[in-house]
């Protein structure tokens, strides 16, 4: 049965991996990746190149993607995928979701069940709930269903603040909650699963049966995608490359070593103990420029 990662290991090659920790007294993995530093800027470029072969498993199902394949319509392929995307001068979110897609797929190694962009009509439609649903086998028989959250404001405090009162509210909120979702993908994995087995599988892994002899374990997880954004001085541009690089590398993780004790105080205020969270922080370089750039690029959006 073939579900496995979209995004190979081969993405991480573009970041600086600074820290992958658990946070202490809690279910929290924070990850720290720094993207790749040349002459004193964040190498974008590349960046947006994997981002664009990345975007056809985010945003279309394996099912549309099959279908495309098998009639060998590539550009319709990147076109229906491009089309989901909202206008790049109004797309504040969409490049946080699809980084937080690449390094669950890349990193974590949990592939996409579903994600938000996947089931819009439109490019402006909005979708309530989760950006994006993976599964992550723990061991046989033992999974989590992880629902990604992603926030990108200029201070990383906010970011993470953000993300977590968003999850709080999907689990709490009376109407398209966390047990709505669960339903949501049961109702849609007809589009994801290509062949009768996956279907079967992913159907008895969401929704499992407690009253089978050797029972599938599920719990529900979490993934932060918490962008902020870092402004070296004119002084620090001037440094030499390799000066600025470590002063850069160590200014940004000692900024998210002190949000450690931030994640455990959101996890106490919101009672989330039972949960595990997978946090992934992403420092940019002009962030309100850069994320909108993303979006302009991969979907190859003319002036």
């Amino acid at each position: 049965m073939d579900f496995k990662p979209s995004i190979s290991e081969k993405f991480l090659d573009l970041f600086y991996k600074e820290i992958e920790c658990d946070v202490p007294d809690t279910n929290s993995k924070l990850n720290l990746h720094i993207l790749k530093i040349e002459n004193n800027q964040f190498c974008y470029e590349e960046l947006i190149e994997h981002l664009g072969e990345s975007m056809i498993p985010f945003a279309l199902s394996r099912k549309q993607i099959k279908e495309f394949e098998k009639d060998k319509r590539w550009h319709g392929l990147v076109k229906e995928a491009s089309r989901k995307f909202r206008d790049y001068n109004v797309n504040d979110g969409e490049a946080g979701e699809l980084l937080l897609f690449c390094f669950l797929e890349a990193h974590l190694k949990a592939p996409k069940i579903l994600t938000k962009l996947e089931i819009k009509l439109s490019s402006n439609d909005y979708a309530k709930g989760s950006d994006g649903i993976h599964l992550l086998e723990l061991a046989p028989k033992n999974y989590q269903l992880i629902f990604g959250e992603s926030k990108l404001y200029q201070e990383l405090t906010t970011s993470l603040s953000k993300a977590f009162e968003s999850i709080h509210d999907f689990r709490t909120r009376k109407k398209n909650n966390i047990h709505d979702e669960i339903g949501l993908i049961n109702s849609q994995l007809c589009k994801e699963a290509f062949d009768e087995d996956l279907y079967q599988f992913l159907k008895s892994v969401i929704i499992p049966k407690a009253s089978d002899t050797d029972p599938i374990v599920k719990n529900n997880a979490f993934a932060i995608f918490a962008g902020f954004e870092i402004d070296p001085t004119d002084d620090e541009k001037r440094l030499t490359n390799d000066k600025f690089l470590a002063l850069i590398k160590s200014q940004i993780k000692e900024e998210v070593e002190r949000k450690m004790n931030h994640i455990k105080k959101k996890i106490e205020e919101y009672e989330l103990y039972s949960y595990t969270f997978y946090v992934y922080v992403f420092p940019f370089m002009k962030l309100d420029e850069t994320r909108k750039e993303i979006i302009k690029k991969i979907t190859r959006t003319e002036e």
